[in-house]
């Protein structure tokens, strides 16, 4: 909505830059925590989807661990205050270092994808003198109903261990000294809004885990992953995402003993809405069909339509004048550098402030410095 930016405040900051609702976020961890705690649950941030300090400040301070796939994530997280012992360390491809980081600072649980990389901790923590804790990821084959660059669950996909190659890596487990094993853990993909996929998700895990303890192997953690999408079409009707509903699947279809417990590792649905870039018109340019808006912020900023052809509502904060229709273009030497075609926009002058919703997730994060591009700010709505 054009009235919840505060256009005076903004209109003098160089742009590009990401602006973040602090209060917006504020009220979302609260929806959380209360969907959250009414079942017991535990929930990890996906440092991943947002690793900006402010935002994690207030994430911290809200008693959310946080769930890691790299090395420099698990710093991230140690600098932001966050304690070790809610860390969680995810990843298909673990370095020696970033797995030793996690031992020296006796991270809650690794989240290990292979034999390999079992065979690997154990090795480490032994000269180390230590055990660490891990869980089995594994691909439950599920269809997460999203886009096929962000579903991590099938058997095709890199992610995790297939089913049929259970037993030999139970067999390894039982015969390392030096990891305990903690639970399994799953993440179907990404931007999931179908629920059914979860209830999918949830008679699987209940299948899983009567396996393993058949095997005499107890996962006393259940780890579901994230997934959680929000509304990218329209963020100001839905600024909060359904967490009441996403909960209650977990509640009602797993299978639980009174010792378990179900951890969660959700990053978009948390940071999403709170974040948007703003740009700054730098030219109108005519085109064959339609006019160009060329801004000043590109794919260096938000990385999303181009990657995975995302969506993101595009909005003139500057302009109440009669709409038209333009090409929302950046700057950058690349066609893909384009936010969305044929937008119907306030008539659009150069100078006008446009704005990207729903970019708190993978966003900012994701910023890179092609064509030598300095990385964008950051305003918060508390400090201006």
């Amino acid at each position: 909505m054009q009235n919840s930016f505060p256009l005076q405040k903004l209109q003098n900051i160089k742009t590009p830059f990401y602006y973040y609702d602090m209060e917006l976020l504020e009220r979302t961890l609260k929806q959380l925590r209360e969907h959250s705690q009414q079942h017991g649950f535990v929930v990890h941030y996906a440092i991943k989807s947002n690793a900006n300090l402010r935002v994690l400040e207030m994430i911290r301070s809200f008693g959310l661990g946080v769930d890691c796939v790299s090395g420099f994530e698990v710093q991230r997280a140690l600098d932001a205050g966050f304690a070790p012992s809610g860390i969680v360390f995810a990843g298909v491809g673990k370095a020696d270092w970033e797995i030793e980081l996690g031992l020296d600072n006796d991270i809650a649980c690794f989240n290990v994808e292979s034999i390999p990389e079992l065979e690997i901790i154990n090795e480490l923590a032994a000269k180390k003198g230590k055990h660490a804790h891990v869980a089995l990821r594994i691909n439950p084959n599920v269809n997460a109903k999203t886009h096929h660059y962000i579903t991590t669950g099938l058997k095709e996909n890199k992610f995790g261990i297939n089913q049929w190659d259970l037993d030999k890596v139970v067999g390894v487990l039982k015969k390392l000294q030096h990891v305990s094993f903690e639970g399994i853990h799953f993440h179907i993909g990404s931007q999931i809004t179908d629920l059914s996929s979860f209830k999918d998700l949830c008679v699987r895990v209940n299948e899983i885990q009567e396996w393993f303890i058949q095997q005499q192997l107890y996962p006393r953690v259940i780890n579901v992953g994230g997934g959680l999408g929000i509304d990218y079409e329209d963020p100001d009707q839905h600024p909060i995402p359904d967490f009441e509903n996403y909960f209650k699947v977990f509640k009602e279809g797993l299978t639980l003993r009174d010792d378990q417990e179900v951890h969660f590792e959700l990053g978009r649905s948390i940071t999403g809405q709170a974040g948007s870039l703003v740009t700054r018109v730098l030219y109108i340019k005519e085109g064959v069909k339609t006019k160009f808006a060329i801004v000043d912020g590109g794919m260096t900023e938000l990385i999303r339509p181009a990657l995975y052809q995302a969506y993101h509502k595009i909005e003139n904060i500057s302009s109440a004048a009669p709409e038209e229709k333009y090409d929302v273009v950046g700057p950058i030497c690349e066609s893909s550098d384009s936010f969305g075609k044929a937008v119907s926009l306030p008539k659009t002058s150069r100078g006008d402030l446009i704005v990207l919703r729903s970019a708190g997730a993978y966003g900012e994060v994701m910023a890179s410095q092609y064509n030598l591009r300095s990385l964008p700010g950051s305003v918060y709505s508390d400090k201006l």
